[in-house]
């Protein structure tokens, strides 16, 4: 990405230490994306011959990223495929390290993921609900591994296992996941274009179709289960959860809502350097209450309207502050990768992988493992796979990682699933449009961006802001955002069209589907099973 120079020296007074300013000082040979989500495929057997090199880093910070590289490359690839942390059990380290971990190995961890504009790739998440069609509940665990199984053997998908359930599905770089509640998601591969993200979506609905019209099953598009309770949804057999589930009601009101009853749609993109990151971040943060609005589509509760457009991003408040919200830190003079490891470290933790079992570690600090001092496993320290499963334990409106990840909005029916990644790329991946976000948002206070994140799950693109509607800048960022999609070039506009109805109507998808239910369904919530059916 191309920064003005006065801005980059601008950003660089403010950062403090700066581990990845311009791509260039961190020669990554592998494009810095050895295990990660957004990264290229690599055969093993090369990788191991290859050497990475980080001179802008300590050397013993150095040492422990090669090390991570060449050391776990035989657990992180497996005939060409990675393993998905979120799919499957945790990785687990296949070398010994000799020296503690350290905070400055952490923060090269988060900096590794920096790479140059033309190695940035787009990846989508989604999340559906499974449903029997005669009687439109939700899929037991039993259908679900039929489902997994007939897919992985139809269309040559290998299986993940978690002792002997079948709990998910890899095939190269994308993945098949189970979440709490059975929602069944798609971790898309790392993409260039918007048309392969969207024909990645076809291609997966279709192999699920192919499999669940035998079994009278089918799949529902939304952000929050309309119709059942949580004493109707099944349970997943894996033990993550079984940890979360536990630990959820300490923390908050809405945690087990959050984990068995809520849908999204996201998409993780990529940064060039921690001033690219810190942009990006702050933008991401700044608009997500206007891309919750543009995809609000939960509005109703076991069968009745619940008072809100996104229910699944109201339950979000107070599901587990701790590790949720909108990180107004983000947004402070002195913020990089190392504050936002110092922001990780404090976030409560669920559990550590060892020996093929979770060992519940909930509430307990990261600190307190980095000395040796984490009660249920006391004396041992952490590997950067544990730091790396850590932050998918992070749930805040967006997640950095090795990469960045939006997550504010609700899951919907297919056209939707290719315009988010639509919107974001358009402003995230443009460098006029990331500007021109950043200008508009250049004022904004901490506390009317907390506002707009506490008022738009209730009234969506009506909310109040400044002289007039939250509709009126989410207009003006559209726009942006389809400029910005039009000057890359592959003519991919088109996927925002979905969005660009809703800011034209200032109609959401949850309020076309409350007209419908006090309309032609005749307050009845099952027609929407039909309405959102995938």
């Amino acid at each position: 990405m191309l920064i003005s120079q006065g801005h980059t020296m601008a950003l660089r007074s403010q950062v403090g230490p700066s581990y990845c300013i311009r791509s260039k000082n961190i020669k990554c040979m592998v494009d810095c994306s050895f295990v990660s989500n957004i990264g290229n495929r690599m055969d093993a057997s090369k990788m191991k011959d290859t050497r990475v090199n980080f001179p802008s880093l300590p050397l013993k910070a150095t040492r422990t990223m090669q090390r991570l590289h060449l050391g776990s490359s035989s657990v992180q690839y497996k005939r060409g495929h990675r393993v998905i942390v979120a799919a499957g059990p945790p990785t687990e380290d296949a070398v010994i390290d000799t020296e503690p971990l350290t905070k400055e190995n952490l923060v090269a961890y988060l900096a590794s993921g920096c790479k140059t504009k033309e190695k940035w790739r787009i990846g989508t998440e989604h999340e559906k609900f499974g449903f029997e069609i005669k009687t439109l509940r939700p899929m037991k665990y039993e259908q679900i591994a039929d489902l997994l199984n007939g897919i992985a053997e139809r269309f040559d998908w290998e299986k993940i296992l978690e002792g002997d359930n079948i709990i998910g599905l890899k095939q190269g770089k994308q993945s098949v996941s189970l979440e709490p509640g059975g929602q069944f998601e798609l971790s898309g591969a790392p993409l260039e274009t918007l048309h392969q993200t969207c024909a990645e979506v076809n291609s997966h609905l279709y192999q699920v179709k192919a499999v669940t019209e035998e079994m009278g099953i089918g799949f529902l598009g939304i952000g929050f289960q309309p119709k059942w309770g949580l004493k109707d949804i099944p349970i997943m057999p894996k033990g993550r959860y079984e940890i979360m589930r536990n630990y959820m009601p300490k923390v908050g009101s809405l945690g087990l809502d959050m984990m068995f009853r809520t849908c999204t749609v996201q998409v993780n993109l990529d940064f060039s350097s921690e001033v690219d990151m810190i942009r990006k971040f702050r933008a991401g943060l700044a608009l997500q209450p206007i891309a919750t609005a543009l995809f609000a589509n939960s509005p109703f509760t076991e069968g009745k309207p619940n008072g809100y457009l996104s229910m699944r991003s109201q339950i979000w408040t107070d599901t587990d502050n701790n590790r949720a919200g909108m990180l107004p830190f983000v947004f402070d003079d002195s913020f990089g990768f190392e504050q936002y490891v110092d922001y990780a470290l404090d976030v409560p933790m669920y559990f550590v992988y060892r020996n093929k079992k979770y060992i519940d570690c909930s509430g307990l600090s990261f600190r307190d493992f980095m000395s040796g001092k984490l009660s249920p496993i006391p004396g041992e320290l952490p590997t950067l796979n544990d730091w790396e499963n850590h932050l998918t334990t992070i749930f805040p409106e967006v997640r950095l990682k090795r990469y960045l990840e939006m997550r504010g909005a609700d899951g919907g029916p297919w056209r939707r699933l290719c315009a988010l990644p639509a919107f974001w790329v358009g402003i995230l991946y443009d460098e006029v449009s990331l500007q021109s976000v950043l200008d508009i948002i250049a004022d904004w206070t901490p506390e009317e961006r907390q506002m707009l994140r506490n008022k738009v799950p209730k009234s969506g693109l009506k909310t109040p802001f400044r002289d007039g509607l939250l509709r009126h800048v989410a207009e003006e960022v559209v726009k942006l955002a389809k400029d910005g999609l039009e000057r890359r070039g592959f003519r991919e506009s088109g996927f925002l069209n979905e969005v660009a109805e809703v800011v034209r109507t200032g109609v959401t998808p949850a309020e076309k589907l409350l007209e419908m239910y006090h309309g032609k369904w005749g307050q009845s919530v099952d027609p929407v099973f039909e309405e959102l059916l995938y």
